[in-house]
């Protein structure tokens, strides 16, 4: 294993951030090769500590030669979001120079060629962050970047084009749902790193063997060794499933037994008051048209204190907050509805 630290400049003189990469070279140059990165919103921390998991077994596997294809692996993908707190708060989302979400304006190339990636020699921070791990992910045939929500189920965000050729990588992975996009006008990672394939004819992209995916791993307090060995077993059987790392003693996966469902489902449900919210719903029920969801105590104490909110249509709760105070307008829960959504407001991951 080689570790190498990337450097970005800051905002003002004197100021740098730095991370490190983590590269296994494989055996194989005609083995399809991995990129995996974590945290990239900041203070989601599951994939952190999964790739921390996940590293013995990479180093098991180059000590004894199973490994195929090159693997690349960034566990602390912003540092200038993990740096970021307001009044002891942490603030990894948004870099609050540009106020820009750090998963949205990616640049977005026409081909898989780093040298059309823009000079940000002169860029701001974030800028030079987002055009330095399009060049360390660009020609990896899989990749991987791990967040997490509020409270959630373990779920994918896949291009249409990648399913249901990634099926075999949900169920390696344990994943409970698979949410499918086809447009990305933000510049999200995973988009910016499928857009410059789209184009490209599949025989020289490899694009059948492709595998790229924003991986939600539960929510944000879902940080423990349990999980951690688990998730990392997922990850170690994707790459083994896609052949990036030989090891004959593990079976293929077997069907994936989520359930999929179109960007389009996903009713956001947003709080028609400001209050605390009573949730009536957990990530995984199952919920009819009309069911109760959420009750917001907007002026407690007092008659009318109180306002229900009910589900639009039949589906299954995906996510909800796991911050039990919110403002009107505030999204409280994603709900996957078993129709397109009437409010067709979740856009091209909205997370």
């Amino acid at each position: 294993m080689q570790k190498s630290i990337e450097r970005i400049s800051g905002d003002s003189e004197g100021v740098f951030y730095e991370f490190p990469a983590f590269r296994f070279t494989g055996a194989d140059k005609a083995a399809p090769s991995g990129y995996l990165q974590s945290a990239l919103h900041a203070g989601e921390l599951p994939g952190v500590v999964a790739i921390d998991a996940l590293t013995p077994a990479l180093n098991k596997a180059e000590a004894e030669g199973r490994i195929k294809g090159n693997i690349t692996v960034v566990p602390w993908a912003n540092p200038i979001g993990r740096a970021q707190y307001h009044f002891g708060e942490h603030q990894g989302r948004f870099h609050l120079g540009t106020r820009t979400n750090f998963n949205r304006a990616f640049p977005l190339l026409a081909a898989p060629d780093t040298a059309l990636l823009p000079d940000t020699t002169f860029g701001t921070a974030d800028q030079q962050l987002k055009t330095r791990l399009l060049q360390l992910s660009i020609g990896h045939d899989i990749v991987l970047d791990l967040h997490c929500d509020d409270e959630g189920l373990a779920y994918l965000y896949v291009h249409t084009s990648l399913w249901p050729a990634m099926a075999d990588c949900a169920a390696a992975m344990a994943i409970d749902a698979v949410v499918l996009w086809s447009e990305d006008s933000d510049g999200t990672f995973e988009g910016a790193t499928i857009m410059p394939y789209q184009n490209v004819p599949a025989g020289v992209a490899k694009f059948e063997r492709r595998v790229v995916t924003t991986v939600e791993y539960r929510g944000m307090l879902d940080v423990d060794g349990r999980l951690a060995a688990s998730d990392a077993e997922g990850l170690y059987w994707l790459l083994v499933a896609r052949g990036v790392i030989a090891d004959p003693a593990l079976p293929a996966p077997g069907p994936f037994t989520g359930f999929v469902a179109p960007l389009e489902n996903i009713d956001m449900m947003p709080a028609p008051r400001a209050g605390a919210v009573l949730y009536d719903v957990k990530p995984g029920d199952r919920v009819a048209k009309g069911a109760r969801l959420a009750t917001i105590v907007h002026t407690p104490g007092e008659v009318g204190g109180r306002t229900e909110v009910f589900a639009p249509q039949d589906g299954v709760i995906l996510t909800r907050r796991a911050r039990r105070i919110i403002r009107a307008g505030e999204d409280l829960l994603k709900l996957v509805g078993d129709k397109k959504s009437a409010d067709a407001r979740s856009g091209t991951l909205e997370d």
